[in-house]
C-alpha cells in the first residue's frame, strides 16, 4: 500500500474495484502465473454466474443446478487430480485459490465443488482400481456425474469410528444397510462414496450407484444456512453392491479422514474468499455511507474494525499459502490442515459480523452478501470436524495426549 496517497485516492480506488486492497501483504508474486491464470478465470466465471443470480437462489433455499456444468467447465471439480482422470493436473496453491474465488461467491458454491473433488474424485483416484478410476473420474471431472460421500450417519458425527452403517458378505456382492445424514449434494448425486464396517469390523469405502434397489436420497428441508447447496440423507435397505464396487486400496478410518482432510484444506482456503467479500461490501459501504456529515469510514471505530478484518485476513492468507507450500511437498500433516481449518473459519466468521454492524439495518438485508455469506459460515464452522474438534486435534498434536474420550 502506498502511505503517501491521500485519503480521496484511497476512497477512489476501493470504489472502483472491489478488489484493491485485499492483497495487504503483496501475495500474488509468491503465486505462480498458473495460479493467478485459475484465480481470474474462476474470478471472472463467479461474477458473471454465481453473483447475479445468488442471492435470489438463496432466498428461496433452491440449488442453481445449472452451474455443476459451469464448475466442470472452469476446472473446479478435481484441480489437483491428474487429467487423464479427469482432474485439471494443478498443483494444491491452485486447487486452493480456486476454491477462495468459488467462497467469494457462496459457501454453497464451493461446498458442490469440493466435495465433488475432495470427497468423491479423490478417494475413487487414491484408493480405487484402475477400473474404477476409469469409470467413474471422467464423468465426474466433466459434470456429466455428480458425486457425494457418506461418513457422518445420525448418531455419529464427530465420533466417525462409532458408525452403525454395515455391509455383509452375500457371494458376489455386499448387502448394504444404515444412514448417512447431513449429505452435500445426495439428492441429485449419481454416485455415493459409502464408508460402512464389514462383518470384521473394519471400515470399507463403496461406490453406491443412484438406482441401485433399496438407496434412497430424501432431501433435508427447512436450513437457515447453505441455502443455496441441496442438503439429504442416505438410506440403505438391503442394498446390493458388486464386490467390483468396493475401493480395494484401503482398510479402516484413514480412507475417509485422509478425504476430510483433502476437503479440509480446501475450506481453509475458501473460507477467505466469504471474509473477503464481506470485507470488500463493508469498505465501500463504509465509504459510501455518511453519518454527521461524513462518511462513516472516518471515525475511529469503523476503521478499528476495518483495519482488525484486513489484519485477520492476511494473517489468514499467509496460513494457507504456507500450508499449501507444504501440501506440494507432500508434508501437510492433518493437523496442520485442522489448525488452518479452525482458525480461517472462525475468522471469517467474525468478519462476517462485524460486517454486518458496518453495515446496519442494511446488513440484514439480501441487498448485501454479508447476511447471506454469515449464515453459510455457521455451518462451515461445525462441517468437515467442527470448531471444538479441530482444537482438541491440535491439543492432542502438541501434547501427544488424546483428550477424545
Amino acid at each position: 500500500m502506498d502511505t503517501t496517497s491521500t485519503p480521496n485516492s484511497h476512497t477512489r480506488s476501493a470504489k472502483e474495484d472491489r478488489y484493491q486492497g485485499h492483497d495487504y501483504y503483496q501475495l500474488d508474486e509468491l503465486l505462480q502465473e498458473d495460479h493467478l491464470l485459475a484465480r481470474d478465470a474462476v474470478r471472472t466465471w463467479v461474477k458473471q454466474e454465481v453473483s447475479p443470480i445468488i442471492e435470489d437462489f438463496a432466498n428461496r433455499a433452491a440449488c442453481p443446478y445449472h452451474l455443476f456444468k459451469g464448475l466442470a467447465d472452469i476446472g473446479a471439480f478435481g484441480p489437483s487430480l491428474p487429467v487423464e482422470y479427469g482432474g485439471g493436473g494443478m498443483d494444491e496453491i491452485a486447487y486452493g485459490v480456486i476454491m477462495q474465488e468459488l467462497e467469494r461467491g457462496d459457501s454453497g458454491i464451493r461446498s458442490m465443488a469440493s466435495v465433488q473433488g475432495s470427497l468423491v474424485m479423490y478417494p475413487i483416484y487414491k484408493f480405487g482400481s484402475e477400473e474404477q478410476r476409469r469409470k467413474y473420474l471422467p464423468k465426474l471431472g466433466s459434470g456429466e456425474f455428480i458425486g457425494c460421500f457418506g461418513l457422518t450417519e445420525p448418531d455419529h458425527g464427530s465420533n466417525p469410528a462409532g458408525m452403525v452403517t454395515n455391509i455383509r458378505d452375500d457371494g458376489d456382492a455386499y448387502i448394504l444397510n444404515g444412514a448417512k445424514m447431513w449429505i452435500t449434494n445426495s439428492p441429485v448425486a449419481d454416485v455415493a462414496v459409502v464408508w460402512a464396517r464389514d462383518e470384521d469390523g473394519k471400515i470399507r469405502g463403496l461406490i453406491v450407484e443412484k438406482g441401485m434397489p433399496g438407496f434412497t436420497a430424501p432431501e433435508i428441508h427447512g436450513k437457515w444456512s447453505l441455502r443455496a447447496s441441496i442438503t439429504g440423507e442416505l438410506v440403505f435397505e438391503d442394498v446390493r453392491v458388486p464386490k467390483e464396487n468396493v475401493l480395494p486400496n484401503v482398510i479402516g478410518m484413514k480412507g475417509p479422514l485422509s478425504c476430510l482432510s483433502k476437503a479440509r484444506y480446501g475450506i481453509a482456503w475458501g473460507v477467505i474468499g466469504a471474509a473477503l467479500d464481506c470485507y470488500d461490501s463493508a469498505l465501500r459501504y463504509a465509504l459510501e455511507r455518511e453519518q454527521f456529515g461524513r462518511p462513516i469510514a472516518g471515525f475511529q471505530l469503523t476503521q478499528k474494525k476495518l483495519a482488525e478484518m484486513i489484519t485477520e485476513i492476511t494473517k489468514a492468507q499467509l496460513l494457507t499459502w504456507r500450508l499449501g507450500t507444504l501440501a506440494n511437498e507432500g508434508k501437510a500433516t492433518p493437523a496442520q490442515i485442522s489448525m488452518a481449518k479452525r482458525n480461517n473459519v472462525n475468522m471469517a466468521l467474525e468478519i462476517a459480523r462485524e460486517a454486518r454492524q458496518i453495515h446496519g439495518g442494511m446488513g440484514i438485508t439480501n441487498e448485501y452478501p454479508v447476511m447471506r455469506h454469515m449464515m453459510n459460515l455457521e455451518t462451515v464452522l461445525t462441517y468437515e470436524g467442527t470448531h471444538d474438534i479441530h482444537l482438541l486435534i491440535t491439543g492432542m498434536d502438541v501434547t501427544g495426549i488424546n483428550a477424545f474420550s
